[in-house]
């Protein structure tokens, strides 16, 4: 498929050799990193997302947008295609000079050219509003950016938690099999019975089946992000980013998030909407056509030149132009106000991640500071008393049953923090030069 493309592209001097520069640059540069990466040890969340937005290729074809935007915004400022005309004026049809062209006087063969003069602010118009176009694409361009940013970061936090939580539990079914052997080791010696044996087995054939349903996790959270970073799941992760502190500024939403990518777009197509009004605002006063013509006639009489104007009569213009343009201002105040809905909706929404995301922080905290170490404390005490003949077996499996759960959901409120913080901290690309792309184009197009 891509040499089918390229062989189709050779014509195109100026445009698609400088694109299969840039998907050359980016394959090595995802070649690179993937080597990097190997060579450095684990995988940071940073470089996930660096590898994940180089090997996108979405980004590429966003570019392709942009130039073509461009490329119609040229062509959209010149004149109207000159029209060549060739005809046969006056052929007589009856008499002695039926069907001839050169005895009948008024008989002419003519050749001619004619052109319409489009007004230049007509001309500018249309070439703005295809630049207004390619603006938009460059908006685009950073929702697509800031999207694969998000979705990397949210697969790389699930793989790290999934990851995280088998550890938990593998370490839970070390400890299980242990408390099996103690058993044992107690019905043996005349302290136990038979009972505790079977408690502690169907203890560790639960542990087990907790273990496969997260390592199942694991691997699909792995997969997931495959799909946006490639081989590179294959070397460990690294430790999980800060995520106690966030880009925006909660006091600043309205501002800052009218600059967020899916509002700048909408912004865009503002732009393109009052370009499309003024252009309708233009289009009430009409287009003039000239015409120069050369009529030979026949060798006895003189040849002639005729010139002449064409001008539309907007006879209508309550019903035409009046109406076009009624209906372009309509259309710029329909994107005014969804524009303006969507930011208060995004404001809305971010707010409630924010409080979200603060509400996670504080339970985390009270899991890490005083709940865990609690289950820890009752877990060491029980243990305690089953040595000294104080509890059964029964009573430290149920502590130890408490103990994984406490745990694991502990880790559970770590990946919900971290989820809402990567959903807040990526609403905006993390490299600002990328939100605002620059396509060269071929100058001798121009």
């Amino acid at each position: 498929m891509l040499s089918l493309f390229i062989a189709r592209s050779g014509a195109h001097k100026g445009i698609y050799p400088g694109f299969l520069a840039q998907a050359g640059a980016i394959t090595l540069a995802v070649v690179y990193s993937a080597a990097a990466f190997a060579a450095d040890g684990p995988l940071t969340l940073a470089a996930a997302q660096k590898l994940a937005v180089e090997r996108s290729l979405q980004l590429p074809a966003q570019d392709m947008a942009i130039i073509a935007s461009r490329e119609m915004a040229v062509a959209a400022g010149q004149l109207p295609d000159p029209t060549l005309k060739i005809g046969l004026d006056n052929l007589p049809v009856n008499g002695s000079a039926r069907f001839s062209a050169t005895d009948d006087f008024m008989t002419m063969r003519r050749i001619g050219v004619g052109q319409e003069w489009t007004h230049a602010d007509k001309r500018q118009l249309r070439s703005q509003r295809y630049e207004r176009e390619a603006d938009k694409s460059v908006a685009e361009k950073a929702v697509v950016i800031a999207a694969i940013e998000r979705d990397t970061a949210l697969a790389w936090l699930d793989r790290y938690y999934a990851e995280q939580m088998a550890a938990v539990i593998a370490e839970q079914a070390a400890q299980a099999q242990l408390e099996i052997e103690a058993a044992e080791s107690a019905y043996r010696g005349g302290r136990g019975n038979q009972a505790d044996i079977f408690s502690a087995r169907s203890e560790l054939v639960e542990v087990k089946d907790r273990l496969s349903e997260i390592q199942r996790r694991a691997r699909n959270a792995r997969t997931m992000l495959m799909r946006w970073v490639g081989d590179a799941p294959d070397v460990p992760l690294a430790e999980v980013p800060n995520v106690e502190s966030l880009r925006l500024n909660p006091a600043a939403l309205d501002t800052q998030l009218a600059h967020h990518p899916q509002i700048a777009v909408l912004s865009r197509q503002v732009s393109i909407a009052e370009s499309e009004a003024k252009l309708a605002e233009a289009n009430k006063q009409a287009d003039w056509s000239v015409e120069l013509a050369f009529q030979q006639r026949g060798p006895a009489y003189s040849n002639m030149v005729s010139i002449g104007i064409s001008l539309p009569l907007q006879w209508d213009q309550k019903n035409r132009q009046d109406r076009e343009l009624s209906a372009k201002l309509a259309a710029l105040e329909q994107s005014k106000a969804e524009r303006d809905e969507m930011l208060r909706e995004h404001v809305a929404e971010t707010r409630i991640m924010i409080e979200e995301w603060q509400n996670d922080r504080e339970r985390s905290a009270r899991y890490a500071q005083e709940l865990i170490p609690l289950v820890n404390q009752r877990v060491q005490a029980v243990v305690t008393a089953y040595r000294g003949g104080k509890a059964s077996l029964a009573d430290v499996l149920l502590a130890r049953r408490s103990e994984i759960d406490i745990r694991l959901q502990a880790l559970q409120m770590q990946a919900d923090t971290a989820r809402i913080w990567a959903q807040l901290n990526f609403l905006f690309p993390t490299d600002e030069e990328a939100m605002h792309s620059k396509v060269e184009m071929d100058k001798d197009r121009q």
